[in-house]
Order: structure tokens, then C-alpha cells, then sequence
């Protein structure tokens, strides 16, 4: 039957809170050793320190703003600044403040006498003490500011604390208001002697402007003040502009309106041009003419129907009409002519007005660039006021506002009064403390002492870090299964382990076993002496052979004597069934080690030793080999080599998985079959991880051992009575 294949990729496992659990019910004892460490130096701490009272002053805070606005200002104090408490909070600190407070209260001979045995402090070292004794912080979800004092005298601690507070508040107001009072006088001060120097700027700026008034003989006064916009030039260019623009209109409007009435009469003659005339050319004359005209034709059309054309009076009103039709025509062109007339009169006046225009323009560009130094002087004049006038209106702001009282700058809200109780030790807070640092540090150590414990811990770390299947668990305390009798709950784990092993031959015919390990006590002699024992109770004829020359242990187990063995058979002086010995068990027979002569060290990678693992295969259903450490001894290896199948024995929190991991290197390197890994001395009580593996049938098989026998009043004897070791050579 083929062995289980294991995974040649480690799986990453992800910690389950059960895992976290194991861990600190495995190392519990450091937990509580840290947990009662940390809460009894608090106990002591909490009841040697001295006792300290508090007491508490409150401030409220603004930014430099009177009680009242100032001239002309609005004040805006709830800007948000992240930095003004904090600031406020190192003043409170600062030396500027707490010197004042130290000298106001003799704190250098009071603390010098508590301190320093009556010998008075120094102010720096007052001041360390005192910076030492205040708290400064903001009242939450608020812009108050709490100070708070600490006092540990021995006689009115209470009295002081809060006489310290108030002092502190106090200074720290008076030093605010005095140091707002103080930059508000020096400002003003800069100011008025500012406005000293502008007022003789100012006079020499005068003098220059007059000087140069007169001596370009320039008259700029108007009535809205003493110094007017400009000079005449630019007024006379802009005046003769504003003419020759009107004049323009005027010309094109006429000559527009001559040329169309002319280009009526070439496109559609003299009737059009009379029918349009009147509307551009408003005449009284024409305009009666026009009507006679028109009740003329009306008269002789009516006497054409009645009369005839040969009538006198058809005759003479047409005769009537012929004259009118020619002063109309005459009046038009009169009309025509003056209208001619006019624009000649605009175009000459235009072109004049033209000349005009440009001549003014020379004449105040000539102007403008000799009365240019004038009007700098006066520029710079008119800017030396405006600066002047609104210094003097600092002035007059600066000091009204400096007038204004500021109270509000600093305002105590709550003065200090002494505390009714100590603040200090606080029993339970520290206690409370002590229990959740403790057991904080204790987890915290426990987790530490196991991310740096690289033993094997777990199946999974061992089937993850050897990729080896483990085939047993074996539980601590397991002593010979032969004393302890068939129905030990030792011996479950061994028959799981056995069946195991049967399950994962590749071969039926492999039945020579050894069991390795990487360093020394981790349980081989034992794992392989009660291996044996649970494969010969189960009916196969086992022999177990004590291999490890150099230390054999399995007849210590046995009771029996070492001095005739493998090494005798080896050296061939004894035969097979001489060194061979029978057990209690009547299928079980052992094989001692023998005595090893110090020439004959490498005995085991000999052609005897082959011969004999051979022999004893075919006398027997399983041949279990004892080996000693592979790391240390070379004989290990040799037998992995030659048997059939090795067990890997790992004891569980011993060594680093690093051991164990070249362990099963080394078997491989040889050439040997490396069949599983046995855990051994698990504490199944301790670590729930393995309960699972054999608790079940532990806590079973206990709860049948505790029911008192009822088919008899037979008091059950011992296993180890039961099985009293009879121990004999086989031959």
C-alpha cells in the first residue's frame, strides 16, 4: 500500500483565534507571571508615592481685541487660527510669566526649605520646578483655557495650588494687557513722527510747485480747488474737436442729401424729384406751388369733359398750368442751387477747422513737454498728501483704540479654589492600570517568547517545513507499554501509530524499521521499545534490537543485562541464538547491544550487519532498530541506509525545525525511506491543538477505569503486576 503523498508546495495557513488561544494556554505561566509582576510594583507604587493636590484656574482667550470696535474698524475675531492656543499655552509657560509669579510668591525660600533644606532656590531652578507642577490644556469642545497646578506640600497643599493657579492667571492677564498697552504706545509713536516728516515733505513739495507755476507762468486754479486737472491747451484741442466733428456731420448730411436729390432727378426726372423733394427739403413756397398745381390739373380735366379742348377757359387754365409747372421747376433748381451753396460753405469750414485742430495739437504737445517737471512736482505733492492724510487717520485710530479698555483680551472665568481631595495616587485608576498593562505585556511576551520559539509546535508546521506526513502523536509522561499493560491509554497512541505505519509501506515485505531523530532525548528508544510491544500484542513476531552502540537504553526498560548482544554476534563470537533473549510477550524477543570494543566503532556499516539484517527479516514479521542521533553519530545514517523504512521522532518544543528539517535531509542523503514523522511528548492537557488526536480516547478510557468492578468484590490489580517482566535467553 502506497504511503500518502504530501504537497511538494508549503500551503500558507492563515491563524485562527483558536491558535491564538493555544498559545496563551500554553504559555500561561509567563502571562501570569508578567500579569502579577506588573500589578503588585503597581500596588507598591500606588501606596509609596506621596499624595498630590490640584487645583484649577480657567481663562478665556481672545485675539487682541478691545471691548469696543475701534475707529472705523470692524473687528473679526472668530478667524480660525490652529496655532493661537498652543501659542498661549507656551506664554502661560514661559519665563516672562512664572519669574513674576516666583518673586510675587517667594516660591526660591518657600520651596527652598521643602526642597533644598532651607538653603533658597535659585529662579531657574524654582522655575524648573514650578514648569514641572502645571498642566496647561483647553477645555474640550471649547477655546477656554484650564490651568491647573499640582502641590505635594506637606502642610495646606490645597492652599497652594490654588494660590499658584491665581497667580499664574493673574500675571499672565496683566503681562497680555501691559504688552498690548506697551506695542500700541511704540506704534503711535512711529506714526506721529511719520506724519512729522510728511508734513515737511510736504511743505518742500509746495514751494517747488509754486516756483514752477510761476515761472512757466502756468494758471491752473478752478473753482472745485486750489489746483485744477490740466492746463488751457488740451481744453482748446478737445473744444476745436468737438466743432470739427460737428461740422463733419453737418457736411455729410447736406452733401449726402444734395447728391441723392440730384441722382433722382438723372435715374427718374423731374416728377420723381418733385414727389421727393418736399420730404428732404422743407418749403413753403415749393409747397404751394406743388398744390396749385395739382387743383390746376384737376379743374382742367373736368372742363376737358365738359368744355372741350378748343374752349377759352380749357385754354387759359391750361395756360395757367403751363406756368406753374415752369415755377416749380425753376423753384427746384433754386433749391438745388442754394443746397450746393451750403455745402461749399460746410466743406470750407471744415478743412478750417481741420487746420485748427491740428495746430492746437502741436501747440499742446509743445506745452505738455515744457510744463512736464510742473506737473511732476505737482503729482508728487498730490501723492505726499494722500499719504499724509491717511496717516493722520492712523493716528487718530491707533489712538482712540489704545484708549479703549481690553479687558476682554484676558478674562478669568474661574478662579482656583483648594480641592477637597488629593488627585493623586489614584488606587483604583492605577490598579485598573496595572491589570490591563500587565495583561497587555504578559500576551504581548507570551506572543514575543513564541514568534522567536522556532521548535516544531504543530502538525501543520511539521508536515509544512518537512513535507512528511506525521503518523503518530505521543502523548508526555509514556513509560513501557510492557508495565503499563494492553489497556494503557498510552498504548492507543502507539496502535494508531502502527496501524499508520502499516497503511503507508509501499512494500509488504519492508518490515525493518529505525527511528531518528535530530538531537539527543527526544524519545527514539522509547517510541521504538513500545512500538515493538504494540505490534507483538497485535500477534506479529517482532524483534527489537538495541543499535545505538554508544548509549543503548532499551535494557533498562527490559531489566535485563547488556553484556552479551549485537556487537558479540557481529564479532562473531556468539551465535544468533545465543545473544537473542525472549520478553514476557510471547511474540516480542530482544536483541541487546553489547558491549562495543573501542576497535570496532564503524561495526554497524558492515558486511555482517547486512547479513544480519536479513536474517533477522526472514525469522521475524518486523525487526525494530534503536538508533542514536543522526546529527551526531554517523551510525544513525548507516542504518536508515540498510533497513527498510525510517521514523523521524520529533520532540515536540525541543529542538528548531532547522534540526529537524537536516534530520530528514540526511536520511534521504543516504538513500533511506522516510516513512513519517512521530510527535512525541505532546501535552494533551495543556494544548487543546492535539486533544483531538488522542484525548477522546484518553478521557474514555480513564472514565472506564474509574467504574468499580460489579461482576466481582475483586480488587483489580495493577497493570504492572500483570505483566511481570519474564525475561529469558530464546535458546
Amino acid at each position: 500500500m502506497e504511503a500518502p503523498k504530501t504537497n511538494s508546495n508549503p500551503v500558507e495557513t492563515k491563524l485562527h483565534f483558536l491558535d491564538y488561544w493555544r498559545i496563551i494556554r500554553i504559555r500561561k505561566t509567563v502571562i501570569l507571571a508578567v500579569f502579577l509582576l506588573v500589578v503588585l510594583t503597581t500596588t507598591a507604587v500606588t501606596f509609596i508615592l506621596p499624595e498630590s493636590w490640584s487645583s484649577m484656574v480657567r481663562i478665556a482667550v481672545e485675539k487682541d481685541i478691545s471691548d469696543i470696535s475701534p475707529l472705523g474698524i470692524t473687528q473679526n475675531s472668530t478667524q480660525y487660527d490652529p496655532f493661537f492656543l498652543q501659542t498661549e499655552f507656551e506664554k502661560i509657560r514661559s519665563q516672562k510669566v512664572l519669574y513674576k509669579v516666583i518673586d510675587n510668591l517667594k516660591l526660591n525660600e518657600r520651596w527652598g526649605e521643602r526642597y533644598n533644606n532651607g538653603v533658597a532656590l535659585s529662579k531657574a531652578e524654582t522655575f524648573d520646578v514650578l514648569k514641572g507642577k502645571i498642566d496647561v490644556r483647553q477645555t474640550r469642545n471649547t477655546s477656554l483655557i484650564e490651568i491647573r497646578v499640582y502641590s505635594d506640600a506637606k502642610d495646606k497643599p490645597a492652599q497652594e495650588a490654588a494660590e499658584i493657579a491665581n497667580q499664574i492667571a493673574t500675571v499672565y492677564r496683566d503681562t497680555q494687557l501691559g504688552l498690548k498697552q506697551e506695542m500700541s504706545q511704540k506704534g503711535i509713536e512711529v506714526l506721529r513722527k511719520e506724519l512729522s516728516q510728511n508734513d515737511e515733505k510736504i511743505k518742500e513739495a509746495e514751494a517747488k510747485v509754486d516756483e514752477l507755476r510761476k515761472e512757466y507762468s502756468i494758471s491752473d486754479i478752478s473753482a472745485e480747488g486750489p489746483y485744477a486737472i490740466s492746463t488751457l491747451e488740451p481744453q482748446t484741442v478737445r473744444s476745436l474737436e468737438e466743432q470739427r466733428i460737428r461740422a463733419e456731420a453737418e457736411f455729410s448730411g447736406l452733401a449726402g442729401m444734395l447728391n441723392g436729390l440730384l441722382q433722382l432727378r438723372a435715374d427718374k426726372g423731374d416728377a420723381e424729384l418733385r414727389k421727393s423733394i418736399l420730404t428732404a427739403m422743407n418749403d413753403e413756397l415749393l409747397s404751394k406751388l406743388m398744390m396749385d398745381l395739382a387743383t390746376t390739373e384737376a379743374n382742367l380735366a373736368k372742363l376737358k369733359e365738359t368744355l372741350g379742348p378748343q374752349h377759352p377757359d380749357f385754354k387759359g387754365v391750361a395756360a395757367m398750368q403751363a406756368h406753374l409747372d415752369e415755377e416749380i421747376n425753376r423753384r427746384i433748381n433754386g433749391i438745388l442751387g442754394g443746397l450746393k451753396v451750403r455745402v461749399d460753405a460746410f466743406k470750407a469750414n471744415l478743412d478750417t477747422l481741420a487746420k485748427s485742430v491740428d495746430d492746437a495739437r502741436k501747440k499742446d504737445a509743445d506745452m505738455t513737454e515744457k510744463y512736464r517737471p510742473y506737473f511732476e512736482a505737482k503729482r508728487r505733492l498730490d501723492n505726499l498728501q494722500k499719504l499724509r492724510d491717511a496717516v493722520h487717520l492712523r493716528v487718530l485710530q491707533e489712538t482712540v483704540d489704545a484708549a479703549l479698555p481690553k479687558t476682554s483680551i484676558v478674562e478669568i472665568t474661574d478662579h482656583a479654589e483648594p480641592g477637597r481631595k488629593p488627585v493623586s495616587p489614584d488606587f483604583k485608576l492605577n490598579i485598573i492600570l496595572g491589570i490591563l498593562v500587565g495583561l497587555i505585556v504578559g500576551v504581548g511576551l507570551a506572543f514575543f517568547i513564541e514568534y522567536l520559539d522556532t521548535s516544531v509546535k504543530t502538525i501543520d508546521d511539521v508536515e509544512r517545513a518537512l513535507q512528511a506526513p506525521v503518523l503518530g502523536v505521543i502523548p508526555q509522561n509514556v513509560g513501557s507499554l510492557i508495565q503499563e499493560g494492553p489497556e494503557s491509554p498510552h498504548a492507543e497512541a502507539y496502535r494508531v501509530l502502527r496501524t499508520n505505519v502499516l497503511f503507508s509501506r509501499k512494500r509488504e515485505d519492508a518490515n525493518s524499521i529505525t527511528v531518528v531523530s535530530g538531537g539527543a532525548g527526544e524519545g527514539k528508544s522509547t517510541t521504538i521499545f513500545n512500538l515493538g510491544v504494540v505490534f507483538a500484542q497485535n500477534g506479529q513476531r517482532v524483534l527489537l534490537v538495541d543499535s545505538d552502540l554508544r548509549r543503548p537504553s532499551l535494557h533498562k526498560l527490559l531489566n535485563v543485562s547488556n553484556a552479551v548482544g549485537l556487537t558479540n554476534y557481529l564479532l562473531r563470537q556468539n551465535t544468533l541464538e545465543q545473544v537473542i533473549q525472549t520478553t514476557s510477550i510471547p511474540t516480542l524477543d530482544f536483541l541487546p547491544s553489547g558491549k562495543l570494543p573501542s576497535s570496532s566503532l564503524g561495526i554497524l556499516n558492515s558486511v555482517q550487519m547486512k547479513d544480519f539484517i536479513k536474517e533477522a527479516k526472514k525469522r521475524y514479521d518486523f525487526v525494530f532498530f534503536d538508533s542514536p542521533p543522526i546529527m551526531g553519530v554517523s551510525d544513525a545514517s548507516i542504518l536508515a541506509s540498510e533497513v527498510d523504512l525510517a521514523l523521524l521522532v520529533i520532540q515536540y518544543r525541543k529542538y528548531p525545525q532547522a534540526m529537524t528539517l537536516r534530520a530528514k535531509q540526511m536520511v534521504e542523503k543516504v538513500g533511506g525511506t522516510m516513512l513519517g514523522v512521530v510527535l512525541n511528548n505532546i501535552n494533551i492537557s495543556q494544548d487543546s491543538y492535539y486533544y483531538y488526536y488522542s484525548g477522546y480516547y484518553y478521557d474514555y478510557y480513564s472514565k472506564r477505569e474509574e467504574e468499580p468492578s460489579k461482576n466481582n468484590g475483586e480488587k483489580k490489580k495493577p497493570a504492572g503486576e500483570r505483566a511481570q517482566l519474564d525475561l529469558k535467553q530464546k535458546y
